[in-house]
């Protein structure tokens, strides 16, 4: 299993400060559609695959100990090339090179959102003091899959990066379309069935202790994972057939 949001994975380098705009002293809380429309397509430039956003409910603030209301959410698939390489060091060294090359644009992000008035600060993705997949979460655009790995509609293989800002009225989402594949993953288990790690526990939970994602970067389960092989689209017709 591999965390695609890159949590845990001390073989990071933790990424330089590359800020060159200070946050605003009275930032705005309200952003045109044409800014908006703006910042997705800087984000396309570097591909960066879609954007999502989180608005947080207070009780999820007052569980986590966060402060802050509004998420931009930057997504990224990683590359074939590398999600097929065997597990080794080498292929760790080589995430981390993608997962900095992407880092460094979100700054850039952050930064054309304080030139227009806006505060914006990342959320770092090394820091254990908070949950970003549960931030995805409360985007109501993904769902965790059995293997503990953070479904997007974009693909199961996205990393994703994270900046918090004062912008109150991004297009947030009320309902999640996605609760549906709990039940897939429920009747399927086949990242169960083809871990070579045989790295879940009698309640078919992923032992991270024994997942060599975070050492090695195992992506076995990504690989042959329906979402990954077929795509969303795809998998959700065909359990809708099932259903029928």
């Amino acid at each position: 299993m591999i965390n695609v949001d890159f949590e845990g994975f001390r073989y990071h380098k933790p990424l330089p400060n590359f800020y060159k705009i200070n946050n605003p002293e009275n930032p705005r809380r309200e952003i045109s559609d044409e800014l908006l429309d703006e910042l997705n397509q800087f984000a396309k430039k570097y591909n960066f695959s879609s954007i999502s956003y989180s608005k947080l409910s207070d009780e999820f603030k007052k569980d986590f100990n966060i402060d802050f209301d509004n998420v931009i959410i930057f997504k990224f698939l990683m590359g074939d090339e590398l999600l097929k390489m065997q597990p080794s060091r080498e292929k760790c060294k080589l995430m981390d090179e993608e997962f900095q090359d992407y880092g460094v644009h979100i700054y850039e992000f952050a930064d054309f959102l304080r030139e227009n008035g806006f505060q914006a600060d990342l959320l770092h993705p090394l820091d254990d003091g908070l949950s970003l997949r549960a931030i995805a979460m409360q985007s109501c655009e993904c769902i965790i899959t059995r293997s503990n790995i953070c479904l997007f509609k974009d693909g199961l293989h996205n990393g994703f990066f994270m900046i918090h800002t004062s912008i109150d009225n991004l297009p947030f989402k009320n309902e999640n379309e996605m609760l549906w594949v709990e039940d897939f993953c429920s009747t399927c288990g086949v990242c169960i069935d083809m871990c070579p790690e045989d790295a879940f526990d009698e309640n078919e939970k992923v032992l991270r202790k024994i997942c060599t994602a975070h050492k090695e970067g195992c992506n076995v389960c990504i690989l042959r994972c329906p979402f990954f092989k077929r795509g969303y689209d795809k998998v959700k017709k065909r359990y809708e057939r099932m259903k029928k």
